[in-house]
């Protein structure tokens, strides 16, 4: 098989830990080194707190595996400052067509919407992705990484974890306030902790083929139901960098997994698919089995499960990478508040809730689409074929037609953090529970985008108009000084001002309206930011009073609401 991508060797380092003759401490341990542990370990120095990160191998991912990356996890990666090398390498696309045997049956955009900054979705093998991060964590020494360093035993505990780490020039023991596992679906520790993951095989085998090429399809998700290449069963087409193409086949259940990854038996299913005359090489195949499950909690005791390792959903919808990337979001601001004594050890029990609702919503949206992408019996395989052939005139029946539903932000709507508002009040807007939508805006005399000045702490936006910013700003410097935790004010104006602003906030404005319509703006409402770009409340008059308690209740000192 020829390969455009030379996998990198990372070299094992001499750490002072090796030389110490007791067990060295750390704040924070994260257990693997794929897209997860990596991204925890830049959001954690993001917010200031030195992490290790511990990984068995010396390299990034073999093969493409996860391709597909969400405009939302692109947000959270520019929040880190290392999305532009996956902008100028990925392949950037919205629009998709879902085909019944030979017909067109629809056409989708998932970003109708203009004026982002950021794409729908980009198309990346997820080694490019691992690299970039590594390469981003060499500059940052709030995060050490470690290779060849192998976690061999864990003794937990209500207060911290012990670690035993055995590498090429012996073992070490390391103690943690608390461990991020992040080792994969085949978890070590988890299985070390005796800990399940419950949920759903299903019988049905999937061949993963990517494909150097030169071709001339357009850059789009396309999805077969039925096709005359491959009859009775599905296809999926995307491109990546390089010119290598994302092929699935279905296979079923009964495949030999073994014989099916012999290129002897995949090219004559690629030739049957895109023509014998079509010149290719296969780059890298796999078969993979659907699997829907999760730990029934990410939490035990200072141990914290994340990615794969605490939940594995099925590829199509792309929400695994997409998933576990959210995860890290959400748990980073929590940890660091925790860590610097900003929010109580109970602010942490808010990831379990959270990250479980959106686990749910992956998991049940995946297991959808394996129920209509591989029909368990003849009467659901009459009702799919004939909704797809009805999808072809009438809307209604596209709502149901299911090749996978694209990952979109989790939506904490039922959160114990948010400040709930009067429904009234807002008819629209970005409800709380729900991630930050980005819109154009100038700052000074330069065009910017909001989602680059939202995230890492806490933010207020203030729809303001000339008229107000001095009451407003007047009680401003107390009112930081009260809050306890590092918040930025920032001040929206509808055209450009040369008002002073207070000291400590930022002036943004708004001449095309498009922060205020997304945000069902008026003057003097406002919006309060979590760290991890999410709304933790919003209200139309600003006071101290709402500001504190919001931001109170977002870091979690409202106890009776938890359960």
């Amino acid at each position: 098989m020829q390969t455009t991508f030379e996998n990198p060797r990372y070299p094992f380092k001499h750490h002072s830990d090796l030389n110490q003759g007791t067990a060295v401490h750390h704040p924070v341990v994260i257990v693997g080194a794929g897209p997860t542990g990596l991204a925890m370990g830049l959001d954690l120095a993001m917010q200031g707190i030195p992490s290790v990160i511990l990984d068995d191998n010396n390299t990034v991912s073999v093969g493409s595996r996860a391709i597909c990356f969400a405009k939302r996890t692109l947000e959270i990666l520019n929040r880190y400052r290392c999305v532009s090398p996956m902008l100028e390498k990925g392949v950037t696309w919205k629009k998709g067509k879902v085909f019944f045997q030979q017909d067109l049956v629809y056409e989708f955009d998932l970003l109708p919407e203009k004026k982002h900054k950021l794409p729908a979705f980009i198309n990346l093998q997820q080694y490019y992705l691992e690299q970039y991060l590594v390469e981003f964590i060499d500059t940052q020494q709030q995060v050490d990484l470690r290779w060849l360093n192998r976690v061999t035993e864990v003794t937990p505990g209500v207060k911290g974890n012990r670690l035993k780490v055995e590498t090429p020039e012996g073992s070490y023991v390391l103690t943690c306030d608390y461990m991020l596992v992040a080792d994969g679906a085949n978890s070590p520790i988890r299985k070390q902790l005796g800990l399940e993951s419950r949920g759903q095989v299903f019988k049905d085998r999937f061949l993963i083929a990517d494909v150097l090429m030169q071709a001339e399809f357009p850059t789009e998700r396309w999805f077969w139901f039925d096709p005359p290449f491959h009859p009775n069963q599905s296809a999926l087409l995307h491109r990546q960098a390089d010119d290598v193409w994302r092929i699935d086949l279905q296979l079923g259940w009964d495949a030999d997994p073994q014989r099916e990854v012999l290129e002897a038996n995949i090219r004559p299913r690629l030739e049957a698919m895109l023509g014998e005359d079509v010149d290719f090489q296969l780059e890298w195949a796999s078969v993979y089995t659907f699997q829907c499950r999760k730990l029934d909690s990410f939490i035990h005791d200072r141990v914290i499960f994340l990615g794969d390792a605490a939940h594995q959903v099925s590829p199509f919808g792309a929400r695994g990478a997409n998933g576990a990337i959210q995860s890290v979001d959400n748990l980073g601001w929590k940890l660091a508040s925790v860590l610097k004594q900003q929010g109580p050890t109970t602010l942490l029990k808010t990831y379990d809730i959270e990250r479980q609702m959106a686990a749910d919503e992956n998991i049940l949206n995946s297991t959808r689409a394996t129920d209509f992408i591989t029909p368990k019996n003849k009467i659901s395989r009459v009702f799919r074929d004939a909704t797809l052939q009805l999808a072809k005139d009438y809307e209604f029946a596209r709502t149901l037609v299911n090749s996978g539903r694209l990952s979109t932000p989790a939506r904490y709507l039922d959160s114990p953090l948010n400040t709930l508002d009067d429904e009234e009040a807002f008819d629209g807007g970005v409800a709380p529970g729900s991630a930050a939508l980005d819109a154009p805006i100038i700052i000074g005399d330069k065009t910017s985008w909001l989602i680059d000045i939202l995230g890492t702490r806490f933010t207020l936006l203030i729809a303001i108009d000339k008229t107000d910013i001095s009451r407003v700003g007047e009680s401003l410097p107390e009112l930081l000084q009260s809050v306890g935790v590092d918040l930025v004010p920032i001040f929206l104006f509808s055209e450009s001002t040369d008002l002073e602003v207070p000291k400590g906030a930022m002036c943004i404005c708004d001449p095309w309206g498009y922060v205020a319509q997304r945000y069902q703006l008026e003057p003097g409402t406002c919006y309060l930011f979590r760290p991890d770009q999410v709304v933790a409340g919003r209200w139309r008059e600003f006071t101290s009073d709402s500001l504190i308690s919001a931001v109170n209740r977002a870091l979690g000192f409202d106890m009776e609401v938890m359960p």
